[in-house]
């Protein structure tokens, strides 16, 4: 009976509260990043939704207010490519200890996700964490028990045998050999076969991407490089099962031969794409490959690099991606290549996102009011939300921002967060 009662209090309260209404009062709303943007207007949001878009500052009766009057309300920005159960600045071997049991990934997978939705990212998608602890995370957020953006996740990585995500690389012997006979990194895969029953049990466990390493990676402590590792074939399956199980699929890739196999695998959306040259880029606009250049990624390199946090071969490769900062996004930009914003949140420290426009605008070349569609439409279309999110209209999810200044000419605008609201509830800022 007890447990009834407490259920049935639950319940109402929980319908209570998205029952609200909000009248949120905007200077100015970008309802859509590519359009120009409304003069002061009230957004009307109820059980969750955005309902109405009115000129002017009204209020139905009973609405709870919401004065944004003096800032430029948008839609919440998205990030492809987080990593919210890691945290930057750990040595490379920090993962192996036995600080980061999963529970332990967990709850800095919540505490990240807060720090990220509070710097005005409403959605993201994590593209690489121990399986349990990412989906904890998700669902945690997801059934209201934590404040945060909605998040997508992918899990662990596949990998060849000494990739970029095989966790054995670097370790002695015998502890390589103990972890191998656990047969627990079944991410870590060899030929088609094998490769696409890894896709189908990341499937399986529930999760809403799935990513693999085409190419080598820079903070993995092994000396394959930076070029392609899985072979075309594998590739292929990887693509072919996860599309199958109706999943996205993304590539970690820098070098511009793995970028070129794994676009033409039939992947979504290239990761970092680092070295990608003009046969790269033409074939991902040919295709309708999406690209999330990552840039604050090369910033998180250069903050660490030479502190003892990076093993001796990170260093090397860290350096020789650091020259083409940007250089592939200009690329893909000027050709006319899908852009979302990704920025591997975990190798900077998280809740510095919002710097990756900028850099998009400064290193990639493009305009802030591209740089804001590839932060809120591309990021939707990429994720398969365009229904959802990624602009404000009638009938989608109230994920939104209030800034100062105008973003769609200023991108630091999006650096001064005065409000955040996700699926109808408001973050605390503080």
């Amino acid at each position: 009976m007890i447990r009834k009662l407490l259920a049935t209090a639950l319940l109402v309260t929980a319908g209570t509260a998205q029952a609200q209404t909000y009248a949120i009062q905007a200077g100015h709303v970008i309802t859509d990043a590519s359009k120009p943007a409304r003069g002061p207007s009230t957004l009307i949001v109820e059980k969750g939704r955005i309902v109405r878009i009115e000129d002017g500052a009204t209020a139905p009766a009973g609405a709870t207010v919401v004065d944004l009057r003096g800032k430029t309300v948008l839609p919440g920005l998205i990030d492809v490519h987080v990593h919210l159960t890691f945290s930057a600045g750990e040595p490379w071997y920090q993962g192996l200890t036995t600080k980061y049991s999963e529970p332990y990934a967990a709850t800095v997978g919540l505490k990240n996700a807060l720090v990220t939705a509070r710097a005005g990212f409403t959605t993201v998608r994590d593209l690489g964490g121990a399986a349990n602890a990412s989906l904890a995370v998700r669902d945690a957020i997801a059934d209201g028990s934590f404040p945060g953006p909605r998040v997508l996740v992918a899990g662990p990585a596949l990998s060849i045998i000494g990739g970029h995500g095989d966790q054995t690389t670097g370790l002695a012997p015998e502890l390589r050999d103990a972890i191998d006979r656990t047969g627990e990194q079944f991410w870590v895969c060899t030929g088609a076969a094998e490769c696409a029953k890894a896709v189908r049990k990341l499937a399986a466990m529930g999760m809403d991407a799935i990513k693999f390493h085409a190419t080598g990676g820079v903070l993995d402590p092994g000396a394959m490089g930076l070029e392609q590792h899985f072979t075309d074939e594998e590739m292929k399956a990887i693509c072919d099962t996860a599309h199958q199980m109706h999943l996205k699929c993304a590539a970690h890739a820098h070098g511009a031969r793995g970028i070129e196999a794994a676009v033409r695998a039939g992947v979504d959306s290239i990761e970092h794409g680092t070295f990608a040259d003009d046969v790269d880029i033409q074939l991902m606009k040919a295709k309708g490959t999406y690209f999330s250049a990552t840039l604050m990624a090369f910033s998180g390199l250069q903050m660490y690099l030479g502190k003892g946090i990076f093993s001796e071969n990170s260093e090397i490769k860290a350096r020789q991606t650091l020259d083409q900062w940007g250089k592939a996004l200009n690329r893909a930009y000027k050709a006319g290549v899908k852009i979302a914003l990704g920025t591997d949140a975990a190798v900077y420290p998280h809740g510095r996102n919002g710097e990756e426009i900028g850099l998009m605008v400064s290193k990639g070349g493009m305009s802030p009011r591209d740089a804001l569609v590839a932060a809120t439409k591309g990021g939707a279309d990429l994720l398969g939300l365009s229904a959802e999110t990624g602009t404000l209209e009638p009938g989608k999810s109230a994920d939104l921002i209030a800034v100062d200044g105008d973003p769609l000419t200023d991108p630091a605008a999006v650096l001064r967060i005065g409000y955040v609201m996700v699926r109808g509830k408001v973050v605390p800022l503080q």
